[in-house]
């Protein structure tokens, strides 16, 4: 059974000390640990130690740099978080405007055109809670006016209230065979068909929510194994710089996915001079620990 007690901030302090990281009074650690949780921390400061079942520390850490690499995460977080909010955006405009024309602006209800009907059941569930808790005065107008119709709002009004982790289970749950749009989707963002596209959403979206609960990407193992085209008619890195499978839970190919579908969404973006600024800002930061290759900013996909 756990029995281990709560520290106080001091006790926290000295027990890093007594471990070997090097804390100074410049540093202020007493101030930034009443504002950022010793456990927090501890994600940033484990590769640090030489012993982890100990918990001792390799020569020289410093707590300084400790703070460094948990600024570097946050900053990195925001950028991302930015990036994201444009594939989601582009998203949900591209699923409301083809499938409420191809089919009719209730297809999200429409069972038949879904190859899970419970994992439907989920995001309708999941939809209508945000539909019930919205602040929205055109969905509470909507309601209010069109009481009598028992269906959701039509999808420009609905998905407007839902999460990308949402838009793009619909997206990889609609049936090819009966849903033309889902391949045009796909040709749009230059993903060619439906096989690859799912994919990339789902693993955009797990890091668009660690990028809202304030989750560790610094040197963390990222879920998600996208499919990747062979040959991507838009511009790509060279087939020698792709990451290899096992590669896949570093960060790297999922930002090379996002700026994929940046190009697209709003060509001559700035997420490369962004990310290179990032890195000049904190230059302890080793980018092998994103999974970054040598040189990548040379890559076709980032010169764009």
């Amino acid at each position: 059974m756990f029995s281990k007690p709560a520290t106080t901030i001091t006790q926290q302090i000295e027990t890093l000390k007594n471990r070997g990281l090097i804390i100074v009074e410049k540093d202020n650690a007493e101030h930034i640990l009443a504002h950022i949780s010793y456990y927090r921390l501890g994600e940033y400061w484990y590769s640090m130690q030489d012993n982890k079942e100990q918990h001792t520390f390799k020569p020289n850490s410093k707590f300084s740099d400790v703070i460094f690499l948990y600024q570097f995460d946050k900053e990195l977080r925001l950028l991302l978080f930015d990036v994201i909010a444009k594939i989601e955006i582009s998203l949900r405009t591209k699923l409301i405007y083809h499938l409420s024309h191809e089919i009719d602006p209730w297809w999200f209800q429409n069972f038949d055109l879904f190859i899970d009907s419970k994992a439907l059941v989920k995001t309708l569930s999941n939809l209508e809670e945000e539909i019930n808790r919205t602040k929205d005065i055109t969905i509470k107008n909507h309601l209010k006016k069109h009481k009598d119709d028992l269906r959701f709002p039509p999808s420009w009004k609905t998905l407007e209230q839902t999460s990308l982790g949402s838009l793009s289970k619909l997206y990889g749950n609609l049936r090819n065979d009966k849903v033309n749009s889902k391949d045009l989707i796909a040709s749009e963002y230059g993903a060619v068909n439906h096989t690859y596209l799912p994919s990339w959403l789902q693993s955009i979206a797990q890091i668009r929510n660690f990028c809202a609960h304030h989750t560790r990407l610094w040197n963390k193992n990222v879920p998600g194994n996208p499919k990747l085209l062979s040959k991507p008619p838009n511009p790509w890195i060279r087939s020698e710089n792709i990451p290899k499978q096992h590669e896949f839970p570093k960060l790297y190919i999922h930002l090379c996915l996002m700026k994929y579908l940046l190009n697209v969404i709003k060509p001559n973006n700035k997420f490369t001079e962004k990310l290179l600024s990032l890195f000049g800002r904190f230059p302890n930061v080793d980018p092998e620990a994103l999974g970054m290759k040598d040189n990548w900013q040379q890559e076709d996909l980032w010169k764009n």
